[in-house]
């Protein structure tokens, strides 16, 4: 590796030494956070800034506690997959409902240690490797999952021994539907509740890791598209050994997108149908199990993910709801049921009160910037917080905020008190290798967000190869003014490419109509947007060489650069495909299911956006990449492809990664950038 990937790959893509994981805790008084001693270092450790003085101190340090690193409990190993955690060390930690304390787990075992750092981290007896520890609301117990079953210390196992998983979130759940915790306090931190998963009608997907012959394999349930979901419930479970379930239509409704308490006396869930096209939020009686609709939202396609942040009630009793709004121009706000945003306002984030009014995070320009703005609940009246050029980002805790600004020049934390203080969390990262500003364009008549990086030295007039850069899928952004993602594809561009960005009609963060432009079809506007988007960025742009374009991509973005060299290799030249699904029909229910629907119902869906039938017309160089530890986009939808291309004739390369997941830790990532730039220098002829 070069100096660029070996740096990237030491400082995990440039984020080891930032503080990470920011939380307020007693009012706004402590802002906790992780961080490691430096770039090169991958263990973080917990720290707390007293915001009355500015002082950091340092609470937990995992070198201290645990001088040799243990194993992950196999659980917490999915879940950070889940998560996309690859922070070392101790990766979590969970506050005290008055955020005076906090509990976290390292390499399975448990700890627990308060603000003012007296007596330094305690650790809590544990019933065996722990995971997920939650406490309650004076840090006086603590609740977390060992052996799927949900304890609490002081006191022992509280969940039945009925075959079911409890406390934990299921696949889906942590997946796709934005819900990674099981389990969840009462304020008044006497009961808890408790998610019970039955995932026993659910298919086994099975790992090997053929480096190790010797190790036995592993095996987890997964919720393939138009199969059985895990059975989840939600369960109040007392002191006593009382046991209450929570009663709504999980036939109609199976999915449990969030939950929680609201008062001591009401529980509030948000639940989905199967296809996502119904949302409810409910009220939840704990001592009968009762529920009632508070709200409804619903679209003919799909409900996109809720607006994080909602639905809420406000403090003087309003429900608060994400709308889009009439014709699909915008993601909105409603206040019981009336909207409060227009078209103007892309809302992405809702982050709490301050001052009287709603704070959140929004677009009101370019989709690749975001906003913080304080919105009047009554009048629906924006007023900028944070209005730059950038990415900008905000929590809130008793009139303290803590306000991130991302942009070319890198990113800049800064905590700002009630009473006109100020201070900034130390960051310890290296600095970023390049200052990237990319090109950004609006092209087509869709109006689909480009990117376009430059080789620092490049020179008017000299043509370049092109590389195709994009993830095109839903769910992800990937024209944005966040700095850090721009460094690998500057590196790109000077090893000799004009590299191109492109978000699809597909992607988030342009309106609603954008979005739900890709339902049940990814295949055709993914790659109708790359190619037009292709051609109008070369039409601008005359150093482009459209006669030699490469795509690389990883996931979806793996996906789509299959499919081009497969579908059109009069425009694609050569394709870098890593972690692609190419049977969609063996992915996970909640996501495929969301844009496709079911494969029963539209059989004929799922075989055009199937990459397998198109083997036989591959006549474009193409790298397959996959991991073989990949639980997410299991490795067999990358072997699947590479036999059909066998059967096929059609000559391909694979590089099979034994014991690398769908997150690339370790520096794997920079590796395979490596042979790609050696595969795209030799089919593109950049010299």
């Amino acid at each position: 590796m070069d100096d660029f990937l070996r740096l990237s790959a030491d400082t995990a893509r440039f984020t080891h030494g930032a503080p990470r994981a920011l939380a307020f805790g007693d009012d706004g008084r402590l802002l906790w956070f992780l961080r490691s001693t430096g770039p090169v270092d991958a263990l973080e450790s917990l720290w707390v800034l007293d915001t009355a003085t500015g002082t950091e101190t340092l609470l937990a340090d995992p070198r201290a506690l645990s001088p040799e690193p243990g194993e992950l409990p196999v659980t917490e190993r999915r879940l950070r997959e889940r998560t996309r955690l690859v922070a070392a060390g101790i990766g979590s930690y969970a506050l005290s409902g008055d955020g005076r304390s906090a509990v976290f787990p390292l390499y399975g075992r448990l700890y627990r240690v308060t603000g003012d750092g007296a007596g330094g981290p305690a650790e809590i007896p544990a019933a065996g490797p722990a995971l997920d520890p939650r406490p309650n609301a004076d840090g006086s117990r603590t609740a977390y999952v060992a052996d799927d079953a949900l304890h609490v210390a002081p006191g022992g196992r509280i969940s039945p021994d009925d075959g079911a998983r409890w406390g934990v979130a299921e696949f889906a759940a942590a997946e796709e539907l934005g819900r990674a915790r099981g389990h969840w306090w009462s304020p008044d931190g006497v009961t808890l509740l408790a998610a019970r998963v039955d995932e026993s009608a659910l298919q086994r997907r099975w790992f090997a890791d053929p480096a190790h012959p010797e190790l036995p394999a592993e095996d987890f349930a997964y919720p393939e598209a138009g199969g059985p979901n895990a059975d989840v419930q939600l369960w109040v479970l007392g002191p006593d050994g009382g046991r209450v379930r929570l009663d709504w239509d999980a036939a109609t409704h199976p999915y449990v997108s969030d939950a929680g308490w609201e008062s001591p006396t009401e529980i509030l869930l948000t639940v989905q149908d199967r296809l996502q096209r119904s949302v409810l939020l409910l009220s939840a009686d704990p001592a009968t199990g009762r529920t009632r609709e508070l709200s409804a939202t619903t679209h003919p396609q799909w409900v996109d993910p809720l607006v994080p942040g909602t639905p809420a009630r406000l403090p003087d009793g309003r429900m608060l709801t994400a709308a889009d709004t009439p014709g699909g121009a915008a993601r909105g706000l409603a206040l019981d049921g009336k909207p409060l945003t227009g078209d103007g306002i892309q809302v992405r984030r809702v982050a709490g009160i301050h001052e009287g009014r709603l704070l959140i995070e929004a677009g009101l320009r370019d989709p690749a910037e975001q906003q913080v703005l304080l919105l009047d609940p009554d009048t629906g009246a924006p007023t900028p917080l944070a209005d730059g050029p950038g990415v900008h980002s905000v929590q809130a805790s008793s009139g303290t905020l803590l306000l991130t600004s991302a942009d070319a020049d890198g990113f800049r934390r800064t905590v700002r008190t009630a009473d006109g203080r100020a201070f900034v969390p130390r960051d310890l990262s290296a600095p970023l290798p390049y200052r990237v500003v990319p090109v950004l364009e609006r092209v087509t008549e869709h109006g689909v967000p480009t990117a376009l990086v430059l080789p620092r030295d490049h020179v008017p007039g000299r043509r370049l190869p092109v590389l195709m850069d994009s993830y095109g899928g839903p769910g992800f952004q990937d024209v944005s003014a966040e700095p850090r993602r721009w460094q690998a594809r500057q590196w790109w561009a000077d090893q000799g490419f004009a590299v191109v960005t492109v978000d699809n009609r597909g992607t988030p963060y342009v309106s609603p109509a954008f979005t739900h432009a890709m339902y049940r079809g990814f295949s055709e506007v993914t790659l109708e947007d790359q190619v037009a988007a292709l051609r109008a960025l070369g039409a601008r742009h005359g150093d482009l060489d459209l006669g030699r374009v490469g795509v690389r991509g990883w996931s979806y973005g793996g996906y789509l650069a299959a499919m081009a060299v497969l579908r059109r290799p009069d425009v694609f030249h050569a394709a870098a495909a890593g972690a692609a699904p190419t049977d969609f029909r063996h992915y996970d229910t909640a996501y495929t299911e969301r844009y496709l629907g079911l494969p029963q119902e539209h059989p004929e869906v799922y075989e055009r956006d199937c990459l397998l039938p198109d083997a036989p017309q591959l006549t474009r160089p193409l790298l397959l990449v996959t991991g073989l530890a990949d639980d997410n986009v299991h490795p067999s939808h990358t072997l699947r492809l590479s036999r059909a291309l066998t059967d096929a004739g059609r000559p391909h390369q694979l590089l099979a990664l034994p014991g690398v997941t769908h997150m690339t830790p370790g520096g794997t990532r920079e590796k395979v950038m490596a042979q790609e730039l050696a595969f795209f220098r030799r089919e593109l002829a950049v010299s």
